[in-house]
C-alpha cells in the first residue's frame, strides 16, 4: 500500500483536465460496444467464462428491477370453506385481502437488498468530503496529512474500542457520538426516545455508512423482528437520507405472526450536529 495518496493530492492541488467529464462520458458510452465486440471475438473457454459472468450480471439486474417494480397484489381472501353455502347478507361482500405472494419476511429481506424504503425525505442535499472531514496534521513538523476527523454526528457500538493512534485514520470525537434518537411514530403521532442499534444506510456513500455517520435524511433501524424481518417498506431514490435502526421493544409492536418486533428503521429528519440531538421518523 502506498505511503502517500499522490494522485488524490495532485487532483486537489491542480484539478482535472478541462474535458475530463466529457471524456469519461464518451468512454462509458463506448464501453457497451467494446464489450459486445469482445464477447463476439472471444472463443473457447474464455468465451464461456465471459458469457457466464455476463449471464450472472443480467440475472442480478433483472432481480433488482423486479424488486423496485414490485407492487401489492389485491386478490379475494380465501374464506376456507369452499363447499359451504354463504348466507345471503355475505353474497355481495368481496373480502379483499392485500396479501403478497411471498411471506412478509422474505419480501422484506428482498426490499432491504434492493435498498427500498418509503422515506419521509426522498431527496436530501449531498454532503461534500470537505464538510464531512477535517484534515489533521500529524508528525513532528506537522507535515503528514493522512488523518481525518469526522465533523458530523456518529454512532459507534457499545463495545467499541479505538485503534492505536498510529493506525487510526478516521477519528470520531466522543462529543459527537450519540446512542439515542427521538423517533416519531407517524400513525400514533407520538415521539419516543429509543436506543440506536446501527446505521443502515447513509446516502453519501458506503464509507460513511461504515463509519456510522448520521446526517439529515439518514435512515436508522429501531430493531429487527425475532423472525428476522426488518421494517420499512416502499422505495426510495439514491438521494434519500440516512436510515438508522432503533430499538422499538418498548413500543410493544408485533408482526402478523405474533412475534415481537424489537428493531425498526427510521429516517433522520434534522441536522444532528446543529441541534445536539437526533430526530427521526419511523418507517412503518
Amino acid at each position: 500500500m502506498p505511503q502517500g495518496e499522490h494522485i488524490e493530492l495532485h487532483r486537489k492541488r491542480y484539478g482535472r483536465q478541462l474535458d475530463h467529464e466529457e471524456r469519461t462520458r464518451k468512454k462509458e458510452a463506448r464501453s457497451v460496444k467494446k464489450r459486445a465486440t469482445m464477447a463476439q471475438r472471444t472463443l473457447g473457454i474464455k468465451g464461456k467464462m465471459l458469457a457466464k459472468e455476463r449471464a450472472k450480471e443480467k440475472a442480478v439486474m433483472k432481480k433488482t428491477i423486479a424488486m423496485h417494480e414490485e407492487r401489492d397484489k389485491k386478490h379475494k381472501a380465501d374464506d376456507g370453506n369452499k363447499g359451504a353455502a354463504l348466507p345471503a347478507y355475505l353474497l355481495e361482500r368481496d373480502q379483499v385481502d392485500r396479501a403478497k405472494v411471498l411471506s412478509n419476511t422474505i419480501k422484506q429481506k428482498r426490499k432491504e437488498k434492493a435498498g427500498k424504503w418509503e422515506v419521509p425525505l426522498p431527496k436530501v442535499r449531498p454532503v461534500a468530503e470537505d464538510e464531512m472531514f477535517k484534515v489533521l496534521r500529524t508528525g513532528k513538523r506537522k507535515k503528514k496529512e493522512w488523518k481525518r476527523m469526522v465533523t458530523k454526528v456518529t454512532f459507534v457500538p457499545p463495545g467499541f474500542t479505538r485503534k492505536p493512534p498510529k493506525y487510526e485514520r478516521f477519528i470520531r470525537p466522543t462529543g459527537l457520538r450519540m446512542s439515542k434518537a427521538h423517533v416519531t411514530h407517524p400513525e400514533l403521532k407520538a415521539t419516543f426516545q429509543l436506543a440506536i442499534i446501527g446505521v443502515k444506510k447513509n446516502p453519501n456513500g458506503q464509507a460513511y455508512t461504515g463509519l456510522g455517520v448520521i446526517t439529515k435524511g439518514t435512515c436508522a433501524s429501531k430493531g429487527a423482528c425475532h423472525s428476522g424481518s426488518g421494517s420499512g417498506s416502499g422505495s426510495s431514490g439514491s438521494g434519500s437520507g440516512t436510515i438508522i435502526e432503533v430499538n422499538v421493544s418498548e413500543l410493544g409492536l408485533v408482526t402478523p405472526g405474533g412475534k415481537v418486533v424489537w428493531g425498526k428503521y427510521a429516517q433522520v429528519t434534522n441536522n444532528p450536529e446543529n441541534d445536539g440531538c437526533i430526530n427521526a421518523v419511523l418507517l412503518v
